[in-house]
């Protein structure tokens, strides 16, 4: 991380079940300075991720093929690692869903990156 730029070198995981949304969003992150630490597509997958990687940040899903990502958003609430939701479905989100910024999908390079800004901002205090 850097004064210039805040989100450079930060390590992001991408837990996103569409394949070419998920490629997109690498690109975008990498474009932002950031490097991306892993990605996955499925529930359990990204339950393995958030247990065995190191990364500053997540942007996750909330609907992975069906099943939502709350558990997993609750884990990374517990181990005090900042994410950022993204959803289709509005911002009526299943259960009790950990406080984080909402991007409606399909959202732009601009709102990711102050998403990703407001969060890690946060994490650093």
């Amino acid at each position: 991380m850097n004064d210039r730029n805040p989100l450079a070198g930060r390590r992001i995981l991408v837990v996103e079940d569409e394949a070419m949304l998920s490629m997109l969003l690498e690109d975008i992150l990498e474009g932002l300075g950031c490097e991306v630490a892993g990605t996955a597509s499925r529930f359990d997958e990204a339950m393995r991720r958030v247990d065995t990687l190191d990364f500053d940040a997540a942007l996750l899903d909330v609907n992975l093929n069906g099943t939502y990502s709350v558990p997993i958003a609750e884990k990374l609430a517990q181990r005090g690692v900042p994410f950022v939701l993204a959803t289709g479905y509005g911002t009526q989100l299943p259960g009790t869903v950990p406080a984080a910024p909402i991007l409606q999908k399909p959202f732009d390079e601009a709102a990711l990156e102050r998403a990703l800004r407001s969060v890690l901002k946060e994490s650093t205090r």
